[in-house]
């Protein structure tokens, strides 16, 4: 584990996105993408977001990022296909050009969440019936479900928010066919049960998490953008979950969560603009992403070079993606 004063001083470096001199450049969040020749290049930064905004940026975020999805695309490659071509920097991967579909698959195994798309706080309004699924009385906040299930929801939506859908609503409004949609739900369930069986081995809960995917122009299947990373999962301490479970408190998060809870703690939950926040704060954040890469890979950590910038740029240009 790299150590709190290393990782004070890296605070002023950490990786806001090379700004590479490539052409069709688009930015999302946390990746800014390039349409190359050889495929779609992925570069994974240091941002920080939630809330539906970049709040800061962490050291070696973007590196563990790219490199745990990389790991996961690995690990569940007799699953299901993926779009990964090559790793060509830390924080960058090389993906085959695939057309993304329009449903975000949501694997959940516990009912919890206080979103407003999440499991348990549809259900302490009262609601049974969530996402075309019946829940029984007397369920409590943080209980394992009988079994995951899926609950999808549109990317964006006509709002600018993702959209509850029913499993059916899938394919009933056209965002899919019927026979890619039981491809896609089989593939969810099957990466989740993979997770689940990681996680606990590292002595993690995969708690629910996010998939994408999309076809090939070949008319393939893949599993796309990442997999089990702690931007897209939710992850809790295996140890402690029954104690805290059994006495009412609220499990041992291990994923980014307690950033936003900690500006939650401000008063803040994305309205206006974000407070400050000590870079204690953002410290912390670097090693528990570090944390989670080595726990669930069991691989030691190889921070790479900082600045990004150029050592991205001089691993492109040997890879051949840059003159």
């Amino acid at each position: 584990m790299i150590d709190a004063p290393t990782l004070h001083q890296l605070l002023p470096l950490a990786f806001s996105g090379a700004g590479l001199p490539l052409p069709g450049m688009a930015s999302g969040k946390v990746r800014d993408w390039y349409s190359l020749p050889a495929g779609r290049l992925l570069v994974t930064t240091d941002r920080l977001s939630a809330f539906d905004r970049i709040l800061g940026r962490v050291p070696y975020k973007g590196q563990v990022l790219n490199q745990l999805a990389a790991w996961w695309f690995e690990q569940t490659a007799g699953i299901v296909p993926n779009h990964v071509l090559a790793v060509p920097d830390p924080n960058a991967l090389l993906a085959e050009e695939v057309e993304p579909f329009a449903v975000e698959v949501i694997v959940r195994g516990y009912i919890t969440g206080v979103t407003s798309t999440a499991l348990w706080y549809r259900y302490s309004l009262g609601e049974r019936e969530i996402y075309g699924y019946h829940f029984a009385e007397g369920l409590r906040k943080n209980q394992a479900l009988p079994a995951p299930i899926i609950t999808p929801t549109t990317k964006g939506g006509p709002t600018g928010h993702d959209e509850r859908l029913t499993c059916a609503e899938v394919v009933a409004h056209g965002l899919l066919d019927a026979a890619t949609w039981e491809q896609v739900q089989a593939a969810a369930l099957a990466i989740f049960q993979r997770g689940q069986q990681v996680a606990h081995k590292a002595g993690l809960m995969l708690v629910d998490t996010k998939y994408e995917f999309g076809r090939a122009r070949d008319g393939r299947v893949l599993l796309i953008d990442e997999v089990h990373t702690p931007d897209s999962s939710r992850f809790w301490k295996a140890e402690s979950y029954a104690a805290r479970f059994a006495a009412g408190q609220e499990p041992e998060n291990f994923d980014k969560e307690f950033v936003r809870l900690a500006y939650a703690e401000q008063g803040y939950r994305g309205e206006g603009e974000p407070p400050a926040m000590p870079a204690d704060l953002w410290v912390a954040a670097s090693q528990r992403y570090i944390g989670i890469y080595e726990m669930l890979t069991g691989q030691p950590f190889q921070p790479g070079a900082y600045p990004v910038a150029p050592r991205l740029l001089e691993n492109l240009r040997q890879a051949g993606f840059m003159g």
